[in-house]
C-alpha cells in the first residue's frame, strides 16, 4: 500500500475520491466545508441541511458521528476505516481522507492511515465465490497547512501498524486444521528470519524435562504435537540506563479449543479457532517494526 500525507488545499489533492469528516452541528458556510460546497455545486450544504439525503448510487456516502470530539484516536481510525472500505467497493484506486481532527498532527495522520488499512481487511483467503477483487492502491491523509514531513511520518507509522494488525488477523482467522501448533511455529520462524529475531521452539520432550504439566495436559486432547514458541530480540546497542530491564509478551496459543472435561456445545464451535489470538497478537507485535524500535529504548531484551 502506498501511503503519504498532503498539506495542500483539497482542490489540489491527487486522489480519485475524497473522504471528509462532517459533524452533526456543522454548516457549509465557512472554512473547508464552504470551499468544498462551492466546488461541488452546493452538494455539501444539501447533505448537511436535509435529514436524509439520497444521492445517486456511488455519488455520496455519509456516516453518523455522535459529536465533534473526533480528535480521539479511535474515532479518527474508525472513520478512516469505514471510508476506505466503502470507497474501495466503488472501485476507487486512490483515496484522500481529511479528518478535520484536532491534536497532534503526526498521531492524527497515523490513526487515519492505520484505520484505513485495517478497514480494508478482508478474510477471504478460502472464499471461492464473490471474492473482493477491487484494490485500493494509494491512501492520502490531508490536513491543509500542516507540516508535510510530519504528516508523511505519521502516515508511514500508520501503514506499519495497520499492516501488522491485518497480519495478526490473518493468523487468527486460520481454521484449526490449517493452523496447528507446528504450523504456527513455522510462521513464527518466518517472522524471526525476516526481522532478525532469535527463536526457540520447545517440543514435547523438552517440555517434559521442564515439568510443564499444564501445557502438556491440554495437548493430550489432540493428535497434534505441542509446541512452545519463544521469540527473542536483543539489540546490538544496549541503553545502559535500562540494561537490567526485560520486556516479556505472553500470548495463549491453543490453536483450537473444543473443551476439556466438559466438551463445548457444537454451536459456535468454529469460533474456538480464535483461542490462539493471544499468540497471534504477540507474533503480530513482533511484525511491527515500530514496536521493536520503541521497546528497546526502555529494555535490554524482549521475549
Amino acid at each position: 500500500m502506498n501511503v503519504t500525507g498532503s498539506s495542500q488545499s483539497c482542490k489540489k489533492i491527487d486522489a480519485q475520491a475524497l473522504a471528509i469528516a462532517v459533524f452533526k452541528d456543522d454548516k457549509a458556510d465557512q472554512g473547508l466545508l464552504k470551499e468544498l460546497d462551492a466546488a461541488t455545486g452546493g452538494l455539501v450544504s444539501r447533505v448537511i441541511d436535509t435529514e436524509e439525503f439520497k444521492a445517486k448510487e456511488g455519488e455520496t456516502a455519509y456516516f453518523h458521528i455522535a459529536d465533534s470530539e473526533l480528535n480521539k484516536t479511535q474515532q479518527v481510525s474508525q472513520l478512516a476505516g469505514t471510508a476506505s472500505r466503502f470507497l474501495r467497493s466503488k472501485n476507487a484506486k486512490s483515496v484522500a481522507i481529511i479528518p478535520r481532527a484536532e491534536g497532534d498532527v503526526e498521531k492524527v495522520s497515523q490513526s487515519v492511515i492505520a484505520g484505513a488499512i485495517m478497514g480494508l481487511f478482508e478474510p477471504d483467503k478460502y472464499r471461492t465465490k464473490d471474492k473482493e477483487k477491487r484494490e485500493l492502491d494509494r491512501l492520502v491523509v490531508a490536513i491543509e497547512g500542516a507540516d508535510e514531513k510530519v504528516l508523511k511520518r505519521g502516515a508511514e507509522r500508520g501503514r506499519i501498524i495497520g499492516e501488522s494488525v491485518n497480519f495478526t488477523r490473518d493468523l487468527a482467522n486460520e481454521p484449526g486444521v490449517f493452523m496447528t501448533p507446528t504450523i504456527l511455529a513455522e510462521r513464527a520462524k518466518e517472522i524471526a528470519k525476516t526481522f532478525g529475531l532469535s527463536i526457540d521452539v520447545l517440543d514435547q520432550r523438552r517440555m517434559e524435562k521442564l515439568g510443564m504439566g499444564s501445557l502438556l495436559g491440554v495437548s493430550r486432547g489432540s493428535d497434534e504435537p505441542p509446541k512452545l514458541i519463544v521469540l527473542k530480540y536483543q539489540p546490538r546497542k544496549i541503553d545502559k540506563r535500562h540494561k537490567d530491564e526485560l520486556l516479556a509478551l505472553v500470548g495463549k496459543g491453543i490453536t483450537f479449543d473444543s473443551g476439556g472435561i466438559s466438551l463445548k456445545p457444537g454451536e459456535n464451535m468454529e469460533l474456538m479457532k480464535y483461542d490462539m489470538t493471544g499468540a497471534a497478537t504477540v507474533i503480530g507485535t513482533w511484525h511491527c517494526s515500530l514496536f521493536r524500535k520503541s521497546a528497546f529504548g526502555q529494555s535490554n531484551q524482549a521475549w
